[in-house]
């Protein structure tokens, strides 16, 4: 566990010198009361060592933090304290997403990939009529494996080298062009620095209309032709990349866990795919800074 170890103490450091820089991002709370014993830096990065080690139960995760990581972390809270306090910090984790990307070289690159991956949320009918999800959660279908799912969709930009640059989630019909255009919309400075982008994505992402709002954004969208269209230009890219995406929705899947999640409540679902998201960008962040070859691997902090 030393690899983990060593990134999650770059990572306390990084989030403890940016909270006391920017102490608006910590989570608000109540004026009078007990102090915490867990400062918002470590609970972050305890967050994150959840996810890099395949801990999906929150209380087994905290037993086993318990026994092994008291050198860390002198004090660890209950079940309920923990997770409280993670839905609490919802944006300070979406902020320091931002921080660790920008600090990569991967983020000044000119070339993105943008998808859309399931996040299943419940198989029964009796789950999808009584759970606090109804209304935002929805029965769609993901072609990439033939299934029909109730839950959401996790829309992603990364660079090829799988560093997440945005990302929202949505009901599992949203379009996915509209999302797109959204992510870009509420992030002009997204784009800063960049004269021109390249943007590849699937058959989904096509219209005229779709295609001149985001040449207006100076982004060439590449994807591939639609039945009774003719060949478009980077027609012999689209393979090698179409797996290059793919593998970057199965690091979420397989290595991160991305649908058991576990969420029931909307804030409990948005912070534990944003944990997934964070626990992504600090391995290709401390990759980075390591000299490692292969900055998406998890390989080195999964045990």
């Amino acid at each position: 566990m030393t690899d983990l170890n060593t990134l999650a103490t770059a990572l306390y450091v990084k989030i403890d010198d940016l909270l006391k820089a920017s102490p608006w991002l910590a989570p608000q709370r109540p004026g009078t009361g007990f102090a915490t014993k867990l400062s918002d830096a470590e609970l972050v990065t305890l967050a994150v060592m959840q996810v890099l080690l395949s801990f999906t139960s929150e209380r087994r995760w905290l037993r086993h933090a318990h026994a092994n990581l008291r050198h860390l972390f002198p004090y660890l809270p209950l079940q309920s304290g923990y997770n409280k306090r993670l839905r609490n910090a919802s944006r300070l984790v979406k902020h320091v997403i931002r921080i660790l990307a920008t600090d990569t070289a991967a983020w000044t690159d000119d070339v993105w990939v943008v998808d859309s991956t399931p996040v299943e949320c419940g198989r029964s009918r009796e789950t999808a009529k009584r759970s606090d999800l109804a209304g935002w959660a929805q029965y769609g279908y993901c072609a990439s494996h033939s299934r029909f799912f109730w839950g959401l969709r996790l829309h992603l930009v990364c660079t090829l080298s799988g560093l997440p640059i945005a990302f929202a989630l949505t009901g599992a019909k949203a379009d996915e062009r509209q999302i797109l255009l959204g992510m870009l919309e509420a992030e002009p400075g997204l784009m800063a620095g960049r004269d021109r982008l390249t943007l590849i994505g699937d058959k989904n992402y096509f219209g005229r209309d779709f295609e001149q709002s985001l040449a207006g954004k100076s982004v060439n969208l590449l994807r591939p032709a639609r039945k009774g269209e003719p060949e478009r230009a980077g027609a012999h890219l689209f393979k090698p990349l179409r797996q290059t995406i793919e593998s970057i929705n199965q690091t979420f899947k397989g290595q991160l866990d991305l649908e058991r999640h576990g969420g029931r409540t909307v804030s409990g679902v948005i912070v534990r795919v944003l944990q997934r998201i964070l626990a992504l960008t600090a391995a290709i962040w401390h990759n980075h800074h390591t000299g490692q070859p292969v900055l998406r691997s998890l390989t080195a902090y999964d045990h």
